[in-house]
């Protein structure tokens, strides 16, 4: 079993046997057929992940390839800066495009907006992506480096409110660590994706910057399971985990963080449980 899941099943056990039910509260989701996409859920959850030790990866389904799509969207996010879905290889956000084909003023246009930020050599105007990186490289003892997507002038503009909010870096002893905070986490679409595509952006930062990789903090603010998940989760959880020891390689040795692709990460290691196949997800709106 790998600590993500670990992670996973005592969240989900936790949503089942505790959690709030949003029937009768009138959800903005809804599922493709037009019905209530009603959901349970716990409020305030924190995992942590040793990323040094063991990469992230759930082995009661088969990641093997979905990492590589979510790898490709973190960075269409913060290398891209991208809010044209047509930059990005999988299709996971088409059902929020807009008729210009972008998801509004939403995540990598928020990552690409540039501001006057104040360091050690002056003020500078850079984006937030540029920032982490200078001071990870300038001044990495910084208790600042972190960023904010939740740009509440602009959410009238965006096709969907930032899920995945906001980061802080810290480092520690030469150890790059980071944490996560996320508003709302749907745990059996999204959450191994996020986990994974974070560690692997955490992990290219401390290549690029000379670190070590440290841990990943996955702070959730309303962490649930949809109605029409429930089956497939508990499948999950009845389901064998394997041993395995997880490890991601990043091929290259530049310090550009724009230089590197997909192709550039390997995932080493991983194995998982072949019995389990849960078909296409349904996914709420």
């Amino acid at each position: 079993m790998t600590q993500a899941d670990k992670n996973f099943i005592e969240t989900c056990k936790e949503i089942l046997e505790n959690g709030y039910s949003s029937e009768g509260t009138n959800v903005r989701t809804r599922w493709e057929d037009g019905t209530e996409a009603n959901y349970f859920s716990i409020v305030g959850v924190s995992n942590k992940y040793d990323v040094e030790k063991e990469f992230p990866m759930i082995t009661l389904r088969n990641n093997s390839k979905t990492i590589y799509r979510a790898i490709d969207e973190v960075l269409w996010i913060w290398q891209k800066k991208s809010n044209r879905i047509e930059d990005l290889n999988s299709h996971i956000w088409d059902q929020w495009a807009r008729e210009d084909g972008t998801i509004g003023k939403a995540y990598g246009y928020q990552m690409g907006k540039k501001y006057e930020f104040k360091t050690k050599d002056g003020i500078q105007t850079m984006d937030q992506v540029d920032f982490v990186l200078y001071l990870l490289k300038n001044d990495p003892s910084s208790r600042r480096i972190m960023t904010n997507i939740f740009n509440h002038s602009e959410l009238k503009d965006m096709a969907l409110e930032p899920c995945v909010y906001g980061t802080q870096w810290l480092v520690k002893e030469g150890k790059l660590h980071l944490i996560l905070n996320q508003r709302s986490q749907d745990m059996l679409a999204a959450n191994g994706w996020n986990v994974m595509q974070y560690a692997a952006l955490q992990s290219l930062f401390a290549k690029i910057c000379g670190l070590k990789v440290g841990t990943l903090t996955h702070n959730i603010g309303d962490c649930h399971i949809y109605d029409r998940h429930i089956p497939l989760v508990e499948k999950l959880l009845e389901a064998e985990t394997v041993e395995c020891t997880p490890k991601l390689i990043i091929n290259g040795n530049s310090r550009d963080f724009y230089e590197y692709k997909v192709e550039d990460f390997e995932i080493k290691d991983y194995e998982y449980n072949h019995d389990v196949k849960l078909g296409k997800i349904p996914v709420a709106e």
